[in-house]
């Protein structure tokens, strides 16, 4: 096997794309790495150097003499590549699954205590933590489907799922989200086909990904709950909002935070550090950015100063992520430079395996 194919290979099993495999590398490293130049690798172009095969080794998680080494690569894809390039078949999953069908799983309570704890740990754990363990949690929960509760579930959990994916690439997250949408609807369950749709649409919106998807989730949202007051009608309205400010449609994305507001007063959450929970100084959160990105500067600082007030201590992720919203506001006002390194400031400050998907985004978003 090629060096360039195994590179791929190790990418695509960690559910990354080129460009997060560079940015991992660079966050590493402090290099400037390109997705391109990993582009150029996957397609056996160029090879990489020692310098860089040294860094893949660190970041992908594989011995330096594999990368190294074709002999080296051969046994390693014939003793390990099971595991390492095919988690979803790893003898672990399969058993979970098998023996949960044998012994009927958990009870929907279970089930509804476990979504409870990985809201709760969503907020604090890292991407690549979460997403091995909800994979486990999927293949297990899909040998209980037919009782039309657990199609809730199941959809909760995909929703969670998709979230640990880069969604800037439109491939990974997207499919999950649409897949979540499904298991929703067979369950029949309004507010949880609501939530759903309008949890992917705040995240694809949020993080500038894939737009016109984030705008069918979120139509769709308030098609199905239009006359029930929910937190995933929230997410959904601000999921619109964030697209059309995106988009330049300034009078839009005003009318729908206001539309946003107003629904917050009656849905929103006295839970105060779940990903399933919008209290007040996540709102602000989402009107941080949003305002930032309509370059309205002190409605972006309030929302800011606001979000502070109510942030718990434990989520110094989220933090950042206003840090950040400051050095987009930076940006947009023609100082670009300052704006990138008050942003790379405020992420250096911030222990790397905090660092989340969604940031890395915005740090993208300021350096364009």
């Amino acid at each position: 096997m090629e060096i360039g194919e195994l590179i791929r290979d190790l990418r695509k099993a960690r559910g990354w794309s080129q460009g997060r495999l560079a940015s991992a590398v660079n966050e590493a490293y402090g290099t400037t790495l390109t997705r391109e130049y990993v582009s150029n690798w996957e397609c056996s172009k160029v090879k990489p150097g020692g310098f860089y095969l040294a860094a893949l080794s660190a970041v992908l998680d594989v011995p330096l003499a594999v990368l190294e080494n074709e002999v080296q690569r051969r046994t390693f894809l014939t003793d390990v590549a099971g595991v390492a390039i095919a988690p979803v078949v790893a003898s672990d999953l399969l058993s979970a699954g098998f023996a949960a069908r044998l012994a009927g799983g958990p009870s929907p309570d279970a089930w509804e205590a476990k979504l409870s704890t990985y809201g709760t740990e969503y907020m604090s754990m890292g991407a690549a933590d979460i997403q091995r363990r909800v994979s486990g949690e999927l293949v297990v929960v899909q040998q209980q489907l037919d009782q039309p509760r657990l199609w809730s579930v199941a959809a909760r959990l995909m929703t969670l799922y998709a979230k640990t994916f880069p969604g800037s690439d439109g491939t990974k997250a997207v499919e999950w989200y649409r897949l979540a949408a499904q298991a929703a609807d067979e369950s029949g369950d309004a507010d949880t086909r609501v939530w759903v749709r309008g949890r992917a649409a705040i995240a694809l919106g949020y993080e500038g990904a894939s737009l016109g998807v984030a705008d069918v989730l979120a139509d769709q949202a308030l098609a199905i709950g239009s006359n029930k007051p929910s937190l995933g009608l929230l997410n959904a309205i601000y999921g619109k909002a964030h697209a059309a400010a995106l988009r330049g449609d300034t009078a839009t994305a005003h009318r729908l935070d206001e539309q946003g507001r107003r629904i917050f007063d009656t849905a929103g959450s006295y839970e105060q550090t779940s990903d399933y929970a919008v209290p007040y100084w996540r709102l602000n959160v989402f009107r941080s950015l949003l305002l930032a990105r309509l370059g309205d500067e002190k409605g972006a600082v309030e929302a800011q100063e606001q979000a502070r007030t109510e942030l718990p201590e434990e989520l110094p992720r989220f933090a950042t992520h206003l840090e950040l919203h400051r050095g987009l506001m930076l940006a947009r006002s023609g100082d670009r430079a300052g704006g990138v390194a008050y942003a790379e400031t405020a992420m250096a400050a911030l222990p790397p395996e905090k660092h989340s998907l969604t940031l890395r985004m915005l740090m993208d978003e300021i350096r364009a």
